[in-house]
């Protein structure tokens, strides 16, 4: 089956059987209902059984799906009036970040996101969704924008990090993420980031400082995937499955962490199995979060921001190692 993933395939055999079964029956004068009957309830445990108790790499497996709703998915299902900007005013425009302003429940917004594809072709169209620093400079050119205009922004992250090439080096690509770093930590509007798929490293960052931090139950946010993890700690990228395990890349545990919000529940099998289903979760996220957030203050939105990162974390303060007794 297209887009089968390893841990679901007793699910997929099973609701195959059923519905071999079903198709026997209306072909033949056999009752089997009682046979189906009992193999559904038996598929109903296993989902229960396998989506509730998810380890991280089959959460990473569906946070790649190819079929995983995209940026403009729900943007479509979610915003209306929705009219893109391209071009960062300075080189070109990078298609692997799409952003524009639109209208969610009538409030005038501006709406940036991370874009992969979802076959070959838009793939490389938009560079697999790893921007070069001209995407952050588009991202950043509409925030401004946002914040003249007292707009609210709101943020779909999901990146398996920026483009690494020498060209997009020689552009300066680590400067375009350490200003988008710098501008949004100081932004006087609401700032939402929703982690929809992969957050990867600095690629996601630099879409990534808000006041709320939210994620899909299944989406993954990390400093290096479990690949690269694998690769420097064991010197071996097929061991990304026990990387992913220890470095608490997954709602849940960033979640614990405090570095995000609230976890976005997931339809399901994943957001793939009912995009409609879960634009509404996200939906409801959003409206309790922009009202909290409209009813402060310009200053009090970056005081919010900065005690937020401030708070993520736990240190000790050494006095032996400056010689304060």
């Amino acid at each position: 089956m297209v887009g089968e993933l390893e841990f679901e395939r007793p699910v997929t055999e099973l609701r195959k059987k059923i519905a071999e079964l079903k198709e026997f029956t209306k072909n033949a004068e056999v009752d089997l209902s009682a046979e189906i009957e009992k193999l559904e309830a038996r598929l109903e445990k296993l989902e229960k059984d396998i989506y509730e108790n998810m380890k991280p790499w089959d959460r990473v497996q569906i946070a790649r799906h190819p079929g995983r709703p995209t940026t403009l998915d729900y943007i479509s299902l979610l915003f209306t009036d929705f009219f893109e900007c391209h071009g960062d005013r300075t080189y070109a425009d990078d298609e692997a970040i799409v952003g524009g302003i639109a209208k969610f429940k009538g409030l005038p917004i501006t709406v940036i996101g991370h874009q992969r594809g979802k076959d070959t072709k838009e793939n490389i169209r938009r560079n697999f969704g790893m921007p070069h620093p001209e995407g952050y400079r588009k991202a950043l050119r509409l925030m401004k924008q946002a914040e003249k205009f007292r707009r609210p922004i709101i943020c779909f992250i999901d990146t398996k990090g920026a483009y690494p090439g020498k060209a997009a080096e020689e552009r300066g690509q680590s400067e375009a993420i350490a200003r988008n770093l710098f501008e949004m930590a100081g932004l006087k509007v609401p700032v939402i980031c929703i982690v929809i798929g992969e957050g990867g490293s600095g690629g996601a960052l630099a879409l990534g400082v808000g006041n709320q931090i939210h994620m899909l139950e299944n989406s993954t946010y990390s400093v290096i995937s479990p690949e690269g993890a694998a690769a420097i700690l064991w010197k071996d990228a097929s061991q990304a499955k026990r990387a992913a395990e220890s470095m608490r890349i997954t709602a849940p545990d960033l979640k614990e962490l405090g570095v995000v919000d609230e976890i976005i529940p997931e339809v399901k099998g994943g957001a793939h199995k009912n995009v409609n289903e879960q634009a509404k979760n996200i939906e409801n996220l959003l409206l309790s979060s922009l009202k909290e957030l409209r009813g402060l203050s310009e200053d009090e939105l970056v005081a919010h921001r900065y005690d937020k990162y401030k708070a993520i974390g736990k240190y000790s303060f050494l006095k032996e190692f400056i010689g304060v007794k």
